[in-house]
């Protein structure tokens, strides 16, 4: 865990940098690299959470474990092979989870992170076409009322840093 927060504040550190040498100014990116509390889906295949277990597996095959012990990877947890995607709401990141494997210990998992959005683009069509366009640290995908961003693609891994973890009941 140590080793996930060490590289998610250097991932601060860079995206303030960045944001400081660009001609328009974005004070948010400035301050804090436009940290966000975010939402991401996920599945849980060992015994974590039941009946007040709280060690972590090492199962590949548990993501929240994983992730927790691990950090985020664009390799597995890469949506749409866009960003590692996260919800403003708990609903549409329980809709995102995917379950692979018919196991029936399978159960789903609401990890809440903070994440650092930096410089996020909005894009109006194609996101998949934006992804690889430089300067933006994430990417919108659904945008709601007032602006609010619904969905977020984090373009880094490093972006991510799991806070809590909701076990959903089947």
């Amino acid at each position: 865990m140590q080793k996930t927060l060490a590289r998610f504040e250097e991932y601060r550190e860079l995206v303030k940098t960045k944001a400081s040498k660009l001609p328009k100014k974005h004070p948010r990116c400035l301050a804090d690299g436009n940290e966000l509390l975010r939402f991401y889906g996920a599945t849980i295949t060992c015994s974590l959470g039941i009946n007040g277990v709280s060690s972590l597996c090492v199962s590949d095959k548990c993501c929240v474990c994983r992730i927790i012990r691990d950090g985020f990877s664009t390799k597995r947890e890469l949506k749409g092979g866009i960003g590692v995607f996260t919800s403003s709401t708990s609903a549409r990141a329980f809709e995102s989870i995917e379950v692979f494997e018919e196991n029936p210990d399978t159960r789903k998992a609401l990890i809440v992170c903070r994440v650092i959005a930096g410089r996020v683009h909005r894009p109006l069509e194609n996101i998949q076409e934006m992804a690889g366009q430089s300067g933006f640290d994430s990417l919108a995908g659904k945008v709601g009322l007032y602006s609010n961003i619904e969905e977020l693609y984090l373009l880094s891994p490093r972006a991510l840093l799991p806070c809590f973890v909701v076990i959903c009941k089947p």
